[in-house]
């Protein structure tokens, strides 16, 4: 055995690599998608997971499924072909050193890629460092981008650091009803205050686009943890979904709430490969009975947990 990684049977499948130190626990299911199962802190799992789902596997040609979790994807999201054998298809597991583990996909014939996922637990914090790897498969250049799609427990608290220039009337766009991208939204569920955006509850339409160059956000959920996104931005480069956002938040009612940092337009060549990482953090946090958040706080918390890494 390394040093904190193993193996577990959970969620209705079996040999689910764990990755744990003295209060976090990370377990990845290899066996549909190559997601994140469980990321907990302190025995409290922030990833929602739905119960009929349970030791869902892959069939080629037969019906399959949204699959719940810890989940990364490739798009753009409105351009990008269906790609079943990534998204919900079986990956490779293996233990890499001490609380780190790779998954690989299948290469997959409609994107020309293979996925390679990498995740590092910290030895003392709930840092999870989580990188995906790109590799061009095919024999023509490809043109993807890094979506992550994380589903957390539903009805928290979104809270985004905004940045100068943004080119958004009101700090953010809403998608829907239908195709609609409204660029002008009024949601008495989303204020700015601070240069921050905060959603304080489900807006009226599920899905929110951001173009920040931050780097991070923090989403308080009604289990007292605060879950601290951080990933790269590249002002510089073309970010390639419609509207060339670097966050997406998607609130599913009150069921559940998408995460989605998303990453620039990668030109990867054939035999190439190209990687975009994020670390991830939870930390005990009271959610406020009155949904009222100072975002000064939030964000000196944040600089807090990190300046301890």
């Amino acid at each position: 055995m390394t040093e904190g990684v193993g193996y577990i049977d959970f969620s209705g499948y079996s040999k689910c690599p764990v990755l744990s130190n003295a209060f976090t626990r990370v377990i990845l299911g290899p066996h549909c998608g190559g997601r994140v199962l469980e990321y907990a802190l302190n025995g409290v799992n922030v990833i929602k997971l739905d119960p009929k789902q349970e030791g869902w596997t892959y069939v080629p040609g037969k019906p399959g499924i949204d699959p719940c979790g810890g989940r990364f994807d490739i798009g753009p999201e409105m351009t990008i072909p269906p790609h079943p054998d990534i998204w919900i298809g079986p990956w490779q597991a293996e233990l890499i050193g001490p609380r780190a583990v790779r998954l690989t996909s299948l290469a997959d014939k409609p994107t020309g890629v293979q996925l390679i996922r990498e995740f590092k637990l910290a030895e003392k914090s709930s840092r999870l460092r989580c990188t995906q790897i790109i590799k061009n498969v095919s024999e023509t250049p490809q043109y993807w981008c890094h979506w992550s799609r994380t589903l957390a427990e539903g009805d928290g608290i979104c809270v985004v650091p905004l940045t100068p220039h943004n080119r958004f009337p009101n700090k953010y766009i809403m998608y829907g009803p239908g195709a609609v991208m409204n660029y002008k939204p009024d949601d008495k569920n989303i204020v700015v205050s601070n240069d921050f955006l905060i959603i304080s509850s489900v807006p009226e339409q599920p899905k929110l686009g951001i173009a920040s160059s931050a780097g991070w956000f923090s989403y308080l959920m009604k289990n007292n943890i605060m879950f601290v996104k951080r990933f790269p931005v590249y002002p510089e480069r073309i970010y390639n979904e419609m509207a060339a956002i670097t966050i997406s938040i998607y609130y599913l009612k009150d069921i559940v709430c998408e995460l989605e940092p998303i990453g620039p337009k990668e030109i990867i060549m054939p035999g190439e490969s190209v990687s975009f990482t994020e670390d991830w953090q939870l930390v005990p946090f009271d959610f406020p009975s009155d949904r009222r958040v100072d975002p000064i706080r939030i964000r000196n918390l944040a600089e807090k947990i990190r300046a301890n890494e």
